[in-house]
């Protein structure tokens, strides 16, 4: 780093024998790369926009975000709704939401915009730490804000049918109706009731929630 010496002469007194030196007490300083005298590096990436010192790790400096991130760059775009650097593999295939990134994480309640770590785009659109969805995942399978499916479900939905038709409720029960919410398509219906789930008639999806009461019908009472 570069030191220049102030008009009344502070940088000119005399400097200890300690080699070069990339900072005098009472100098003007200017931050760069490497020191104009012994051209000692101080960092192997400097952003000159942010000042930032760091080891290579791909880092790139993104205008839009108005700081550094780590790459490398073109592994990312920028999403100007979302207001975040994103992985290419999300480009036209994410839901936006304006400024999401500017919300903390919802597990963790840190901050994403500025996190190291890579934020993960649910279905829903919200953002989560990369990290912080990976436990979530052992825990649930719903988003935290909106109760959305944060994965593909067709699958376990599939299994979740056969389960239910194996699985015949008593008497009692068989004729019981009851309205439902779906979290996944915000749609509501009235199914038949069941302990392992009740289905979504729209788009057949089982993260639903009862709406109503239970009824049974007419000819069963």
């Amino acid at each position: 780093m570069a030191a220049t010496a102030r008009e009344d002469g502070a940088g000119g007194q005399e400097r200890g024998q300690r080699g070069c030196e990339h900072y005098d007490r009472g100098c003007l300083l200017k931050a760069q790369q490497t020191c104009e005298e012994c051209s000692t590096l101080f960092g192997e990436y400097y952003c000159d926009i942010c000042h930032l010192f760091d080891k290579d790790k791909k880092q790139y400096h993104c205008e839009n975000c108005g700081i550094c991130r780590i790459g490398p760059k073109e592994d990312f775009f920028h999403c100007l709704k979302c207001n975040l650097c994103l992985a290419m593999n999300l480009q036209g295939r994410h839901k936006c939401i304006e400024n999401v990134s500017r919300q903390n994480c919802p597990i963790c309640l840190e901050d994403i915009h500025t996190s190291r770590v890579v934020a993960h785009v649910l279905p829903c659109g919200h953002l989560l730490h990369r990290t912080c969805y990976e436990e979530m995942l052992k825990e649930g399978y719903r988003c935290p804000l909106c109760m959305h499916s944060a994965l593909d479900m067709t699958r376990y939905w599939r299994q979740l049918d056969d389960e239910v038709a194996q699985t015949p409720m008593p008497s009692e029960y068989q004729n019981m109706t009851v309205d439902i919410l779906c979290n996944d398509c915000n749609g509501r219906s009235t199914v038949q009731f069941h302990i392992l789930g009740m289905k979504c008639k729209i788009c057949e999806s089982y993260n639903t929630a009862q709406a109503g009461g239970r009824r049974i019908s007419l000819d069963q009472q």
